[in-house]
C-alpha cells in the first residue's frame, strides 16, 4: 500500500501540496519547527524543506510502512548536512507524543477527512502548537463526485460477475467551506479563512489500470485467479479506451484552511 501510494497517488495529490505550501508560505518565516500531521511518504514534509532551508519537520503518521518510505526518500533527496532536519514518528493525529507548545506551525494534506474523529485532531494540533502558531490543510470538499473511469469499473465487475467495491473508508470529507471556518474555530483557532479548490489529475487508459491493479484495489487483484484478472483488465482496458481525455481527466473539490491557535 505505501510504496503503490508513493508511485500512483502522491502524484495525483502533489499540485494541491504544493499549493497549500504557497498558501501558507506569506504566514511562516521560513524558520519554523513545522509538524507534519499524517505525513504519509514525506511528500509535503521533503517539500517544505526544499522550500525553507532553515525550517525543520517532524512528520506523524499512524503507518509504519508510510513512516519507512518518507525516511527512505529523505535519504535520498536531503544532503546529509540537512538529514537532521526530518525525523518521523508513529502516532495517531488525535494522541501525538509531544509537549504543549512545542511546534510554531502544522501542516496536512488529504489526511483529515481520514481520522475517526476531526474536532479531537484539530485539537491536538492545537494543543502541539505555541500560542499564535499557525494550523494550515488541505482536505476534500464533500460532494456527489463520480469519476467516470470509476463507474466503468464497477460496471465491469458486475459483467463479469465479481462483487463490487466497497465505501472508500474515509470517516468524512469537509461538508463546506463554512464547516471547515467553524471547526478551527471552535478547535480554538483565530484569524481562520478557508476557501475552496480544485484537484484535478489526467489519467492515461494504462496509468489508471496500474492505479487499480497497484494502489487502489491492490488487495483485491492481487487476490483473483490470474485468468480472472486479465479477463478483468482486459474489459476495462476495452471500455477506457473509448473514453475521451476528458473523461480520463479526475476532477474534485478540495478545501483549504488555515488559522492560528488563538492563545
Amino acid at each position: 500500500m505505501a510504496s503503490g501510494y508513493a508511485r500512483w497517488w502522491a502524484p495525483v495529490l502533489a499540485p494541491s501540496v504544493a499549493e497549500l505550501l504557497d498558501e501558507v508560505a506569506p504566514a511562516l518565516t521560513g524558520r519554523e519547527r513545522l509538524l507534519d500531521i499524517g505525513t504519509g511518504t514525506g511528500q509535503l514534509a521533503l517539500s517544505a524543506l526544499a522550500r525553507w532551508p532553515a525550517v525543520s519537520v517532524v512528520g506523524v503518521d499512524a503507518s509504519a510502512g508510510m513512516r519507512a518510505l518518507a525516511e527512505a526518500d529523505a535519504d535520498v533527496r536531503l544532503m546529509p548536512s540537512d538529514r537532521h532536519r526530518f525525523e518521523t514518528v508513529t502516532a495517531l493525529a488525535d494522541a501525538m507524543p509531544f509537549d504543549d507548545g512545542g511546534f510554531d506551525a502544522a501542516l496536512s494534506s488529504f489526511v483529515l477527512q481520514l481520522v475517526p474523529n476531526r474536532a479531537r485532531a484539530l485539537r491536538e494540533a492545537r494543543r502541539v502548537l505555541r500560542p499564535g502558531g499557525l494550523l494550515g490543510y488541505v482536505s476534500w470538499l464533500e460532494d456527489d463526485r463520480r469519476f467516470l473511469p470509476d463507474a466503468i469499473y464497477d460496471e465491469v465487475l458486475d459483467d463479469i460477475g465479481l462483487e463490487a467495491r466497497g465505501a472508500d473508508g474515509r470517516s468524512g470529507d469537509v461538508p463546506s467551506v463554512e464547516r471547515a471556518v467553524g471547526e478551527l474555530r471552535r478547535a480554538g483557532f483565530a484569524g481562520v479563512v478557508a476557501r475552496p479548490g480544485r484537484l484535478e489529475h489526467r489519467f492515461t487508459v494504462e496509468g489508471y489500470l496500474s492505479f487499480l491493479a497497484e494502489f487502489d484495489e491492490e488487495t483485491f487483484f492481487a487476490e483473483l485467479d490470474s485468468d480472472v484478472r486479465e479477463r478483468l483488465l482486459a474489459a476495462l482496458r476495452r471500455r477506457l479506451s473509448r473514453l475521451s481525455r476528458e473523461d480520463l481527466t479526475m476532477r474534485f473539490p478540495i478545501v483549504f484552511a488555515m488559522g492560528r491557535r488563538s492563545r
